[in-house]
């Protein structure tokens, strides 16, 4: 019987830049920044297993994956194409404020592509990582959807 969801995926350009901006600018603290052995397809000096998280949520993990993860070249291509491009929206982030948060994140350098605006479930902002995936900045009000 499956319990919980402990991982999810998220395509980067650059593993590298994408720890910064996630711990550096999101606030994500690093959970696993491993290199796996040569033993693992694609990769001639291993894949590197790099997962963050939001502080108060340590149970689940993003994965900040290379597209050539698991992937042949063509493939791998393609999806740095999409992420670079805007078209690999990815997820929501809730807040307590998404005023607040739009300004301090926007202090430290986060792009953001839509304003805070009001919508039927809360405010919402919408921002973009340093690949290219977007999401969803929300802060719910009672008796949106959860």
């Amino acid at each position: 019987m499956i319990r919980r969801m402990s991982h999810t995926c998220f395509y980067v350009l650059d593993q590298e830049r994408a720890k910064r901006f996630y711990a550096d600018k999101l606030g994500f603290e690093v959970r696993a920044d491993v290199r796996m052995g040569d033993a693992f397809e694609g990769a001639g000096e291993g894949f590197r297993w790099l997962t963050v998280s939001p502080p108060d949520q340590p149970d689940v993990e993003i994965i900040l994956a290379d597209a050539a993860m698991g992937n042949d070249e063509a493939t791998a291509a393609q999806i740095r194409a999409l992420v670079a491009k805007g078209a690999m929206g990815t997820g929501v982030l809730e807040t307590d404020d998404v005023q607040k948060s739009y300004e301090e994140l926007s202090a430290r350098g986060v792009v953001f592509i839509q304003e805070p605006e009001q919508r039927p479930y809360g405010v919402e902002a919408l921002l973009r990582d340093d690949s290219g995936n977007w999401f969803s900045l929300v802060q719910r009000t009672a008796g949106g959807p959860a």
